[in-house]
């Protein structure tokens, strides 16, 4: 699994988050992963709802940075950590995401993931030079469903600590599993009250979108 991981900059990774929360059509799904990678907005070959998936993602990632659960968890990471401990809770939020799969979706987990990566597949050529090379990995070894375990979650952080010019200086991050073992009950209970939070803001965002649109 690690070749994945290896493959992506550190940066936020809560990418089963994103695609769960986009609309889950093949465009949102190409979107909600576009937006750890793209910059700006988005040019050519990407259409309307690709743009769209990746401006609510964004508006996702500026929700959660705000909020006070988000916060706390953050503020669980000890100091040595603490300037990872964004990258840390955006992981370990997935990982209970997948932990408790079946709260939120009807599909199976890897059923769902199968979806995601079908989605992704044929556009891998027109991706970031990263994402294209991660993909690959992510499908052999999906990847998003590997969150579950916490040894996927250690792989993780360990592969992000590999992508820093300075490794001595991803030493936390790269033993940053051993924050989510020392606080996995308050992590759990942040993330299970924040993320109905998070969906209802996604909700609204919609319901806007859809009343912004032209008639």
């Amino acid at each position: 699994m690690r070749g994945a991981f290896d493959a992506i900059a550190p940066a936020a990774v809560n990418y089963l988050a994103h695609v769960f929360l986009s609309h889950q059509t093949p465009d949102a799904i190409v979107g909600a992963m576009l937006g750890d990678f793209a910059k700006g907005r988005l040019a050519e070959p990407w259409n309307e709802a690709v743009r769209e998936a990746v401006r609510l993602h964004r508006a996702i990632d500026r929700y959660t940075d705000r909020h006070p659960l988000v916060q706390a968890s953050r503020a669980c990471i000890s100091p040595a950590r603490r300037r990872f401990a964004g990258v840390l809770v955006d992981i370990f939020y997935d990982h209970f995401l997948a932990r408790h799969w079946s709260r939120y979706h009807g599909l199976p987990l890897t059923e769902f993931t199968r979806g995601v990566y079908a989605a992704l597949l044929p556009h891998r050529a027109a991706f970031p030079p990263r994402l294209q090379r991660a993909l690959p990995w992510m499908v052999r070894d999906d990847w998003l469903a590997a969150y579950a375990n916490v040894s996927a979650v250690d792989a993780a952080l360990h592969g992000l600590a590999r992508r820093f010019r300075y490794p001595e200086r991803a030493q936390p991050l790269r033993d940053g599993v051993a924050e989510l073992q020392r606080n996995y009950g308050a992590l759990e209970a942040h993330f299970l009250d924040f993320f109905p939070q998070l969906q209802a803001y996604v909700a609204s965002q919609r319901a806007a979108e859809t009343r912004a649109a032209p008639r």
